[in-house]
């Protein structure tokens, strides 16, 4: 499973009450293109354009923000992994290459970024391949 890693406007993001983990919709994408820790914005870096089976901007991850219970300085971001199944409708190349999934709050004004996991290598989907981004038990947890 690869590992979340934020970017770093997203602390001061929730600071400035840019992000309403509950309510906004969050989207996650696919890129080809190194995400940097000091990107800000949606398409920084470059999403997949639309063809074969993928949709540019990505996906609603359904999300929920909810503080645990017994530790009310911990709360906890889930969402519904997404699986993208690739066509050969466009092109017949599949989807991809892709390395990235890059998560962002498409609510706010300038669509502003919050993480990303990284594969480890290219994936390229073939038709009727899936790729599913799998958020495990949570997205993000804020202490």
């Amino acid at each position: 499973m690869a590992t979340f890693n934020k970017f770093d406007c997203f602390v001061g993001d929730v600071g400035l009450k840019l992000h309403e983990l509950n309510t906004d919709t969050l989207r996650v994408y696919l890129t080809n293109t190194q995400p940097v820790v000091t990107n800000t914005v949606y398409n920084t870096p470059a999403d997949l354009a639309t063809k074969n089976g993928y949709t540019a901007k990505g996906a609603d991850v359904q999300n929920t923000f909810s503080v645990v219970g017994s530790n009310p300085g911990v709360g906890t971001l889930v969402g519904t992994d997404y699986e993208w199944t690739a066509t050969a409708a466009d092109d017949g190349n599949g989807i991809g290459p892709f390395r990235f999934a890059v998560l962002y709050n498409d609510t706010a004004t300038a669509d502003n970024l919050i993480g990303w996991w990284d594969y480890g290598s290219n994936i390229t989907l073939a038709s009727g391949e899936k790729f599913k981004v799998d958020f495990g038990a949570t997205i993000l947890t804020l202490t």
